[in-house]
């Protein structure tokens, strides 16, 4: 089975090397740009009554992968799946941001994470309703949790 994805926008943000980015959204308080591809702009109708979306979007600098990884947040190795180390089989990457601005196809961002120019795949909403679990395990992260 082959998958095939298209940009529907890029996200524009102050990072432009690999080493400038934070290694996650929460832990950023950056603001970037999306700029949707106009002839998806009529979806985003209703969009700026949400506070966060979700961003999916290609990893378009990372190549190759191993399955044992040395994550960010620790010193010993581990398996890619267990971690959110850029370097994947399929290099798609996940981030919630914060939603400060709807204007026409661009949308304004806070906490954003990414390299500028990152292809953007797809926008979800973060409704608490179905996206807050608390009742979670976070395995090997625990013993490196600030919380």
């Amino acid at each position: 089975m082959e998958i095939t994805m298209r940009p529907i926008g890029v996200i524009h943000s102050p990072f432009t090397e690999k080493k400038q980015t934070p290694i996650q959204a929460s832990r950023s308080q950056a603001r970037g740009t999306i700029e949707v591809d106009p002839k998806f702009m009529e979806g985003l109708q209703d969009l700026e009554g949400f506070s966060h979306i979700f961003i999916l979007y290609a990893f378009h600098n990372a190549s190759g992968y191993s399955l044992r990884v040395k994550p960010f947040l620790d010193h010993k190795e581990r398996g890619l799946f267990s971690t959110r180390y850029p370097r994947r089989p399929n290099q798609i990457g996940l981030s919630v941001v914060q939603l400060l601005a709807v204007d026409g196809n661009r949308l304004t961002i806070q906490g954003v994470d990414v390299l500028d120019n990152t292809p953007l795949l797809d926008i979800k909403p973060y409704v608490p309703d179905f996206d807050v679990r608390t009742d979670v395990r976070v395995g090997w992260y625990e013993t490196r949790s600030k919380k």
